[in-house]
């Protein structure tokens, strides 16, 4: 992909009303990207429809929720669960009396993941298992959906699934050198996806956040079909990120954080979508912001780009709310510290050469570097340093702004049906919060 398509202006669709459906494929834990979708499908008056991953034993089956679980999940959702297990991805699937992946991995240390290989005929029967399992549950999940959709009906799916990095004891102390490391610390992403545990890793990537969207689409043919026939519209949304525009120099210019190890899955994600666009079903991959979730912690410095948010509330016509947002973001910092200042910081940070040199969009996901590990790592150890408490970082406050704008802006875009692909950029996101907070 050479160019993008970015949301500029705020969309206002009516589409979806009281009866319509929509779907979350994928399980609700926490507070995430998500549940802006589901806070406007419930304002809708939409009827909310849910999956389960499932869970696993203590020998690593998976199995359904039981009643208690149950309960909990769709108290949580607010809505109906399918309780099938769908998890995605191969990692702990096998043949009959066979090793999975993981087990496979089992014999890895910091000192020989480096020299470890896969055998990858082994591999692969580990994969058709896993993905012959996630398809039969995906058929008996979408027959009881579909006794869920009225003719007529508009039906919204919400593909949330992500992930899939092998549950291997060597991995989070090479995760830590790679995503954490600097100086004598830094590894290099790419001695990681040139051995066979990066390959598997891309290979799970793949399925777990690519390859499931596709097996919804065809999951849901008969939904979408029967639907279509009786006067609905069937749409598809799915999170991506592919870097984000924000303000550098006074200007919105494309950024992103390096090294993103999920990235070829998110492009596969997006080609998904574009082949599901080209055969005329509206799928579409928005490539949402950074923000800071318990996953993405893992990765020191992806938050620096939710900074210039604070700008872009300005820049974007935001009046009284958006001074009280930088009011709250200065209250969060040690007594003398002036949130300017750390704006500047941001800015010198995203100027410098070693940063800039990583503004490539054609060759991303660019592997890391020393340089880089050191000037971002410090930069966002010094960002947290300034704050009162580690635990209330300003970080964490704009990434609830984000969360807050793209529900709204994904809800009634995905109703226009723009593109396969959509950037929304921290311009959009300024105008939707300033919008919804005149």
């Amino acid at each position: 992909m050479t160019d993008r398509t970015s949301l500029r202006h705020l969309p206002h669709s009516d589409l979806y009303r009281q009866g319509d459906v929509f779907v979350l494929f994928g399980e609700l834990f926490g507070r995430g990207y998500v549940n802006g979708l589901i806070d406007e499908a419930r304002r809708a008056g939409m009827t909310i429809v849910g999956i389960t991953v499932g869970r696993r034993d203590d020998d690593g089956k998976l199995r359904e929720l039981t009643t208690e679980e149950h309960a909990e999940a769709e108290a949580k959702l607010g809505g109906r669960i399918i309780n099938v297990p769908m998890m995605a991805g191969f990692d702990l699937d096998a043949p009959p009396g066979e090793q999975n992946p993981t087990e496979l991995l089992s014999g890895l240390t910091l000192k020989n993941w480096q020299d470890e290989t896969l055998d990858w005929d082994k591999v692969e029967a580990c994969r058709q298992v896993g993905v012959q399992r996630f398809t039969a549950s995906a058929a008996i999940v979408m027959n009881e959906i579909d006794k869920l959709v009225p003719d007529g009906a508009n039906v919204l799916f919400a593909h949330t699934m992500a992930g899939g990095i092998p549950r291997v004891k060597a991995f989070l102390a090479i995760a830590n050198r790679i995503y954490k490391g600097a100086g004598e610390r830094f590894m290099s992403s790419r001695a990681l996806l040139d051995s066979d545990l990066g390959k598997l890793i891309l290979m799970n990537f793949d399925e777990v956040t690519a390859n499931t969207l596709h097996h919804l689409i065809h999951a849901s043919s008969a939904i979408r079909e029967r639907a279509e026939r009786s006067g609905g519209q069937v749409r598809y949304t799915a999170y991506g990120y592919h870097g984000t525009e924000i303000l550098i120099d006074g200007q919105y210019q494309w950024q992103t954080y390096t090294n993103y190890t999920q990235g070829y899955a998110k492009m596969r994600l997006e080609s998904v979508a574009e082949a599901a666009w080209a055969k005329g079903i509206s799928a579409t991959v928005y490539n949402c912001p950074e923000i800071r979730t318990n996953s993405s912690d893992l990765f020191v410095g992806v938050e620096l780009s939710l900074f210039p948010l604070l700008t872009a509330l300005k820049k974007e016509g935001g009046g009284a709310w958006a001074q009280q947002q930088w009011e709250i973001c200065q209250g969060l910092l040690e007594d003398g510290v002036s949130l300017q200042s750390l704006l500047d910081r941001i800015e010198a940070y995203n100027n410098d050469a070693t940063s800039a040199s990583f503004r490539n969009f054609a060759a991303w996901p660019m592997d890391n570097t020393p340089a880089l590990a050191d000037v971002m790592i410090s930069t966002s150890q010094d960002m947290t340093k300034l704050h009162k408490d580690r635990k209330e970082l300003i970080t964490d406050h704009l990434s609830s702004l984000v969360l807050e704008g793209t529900g709204p802006l994904m809800f009634h875009a995905t109703a226009e049906k723009i593109a396969p692909v959509v950037w929304l950029n921290h311009d959009i996101i300024a105008k939707q919060l300033n919008a919804l907070h005149p």
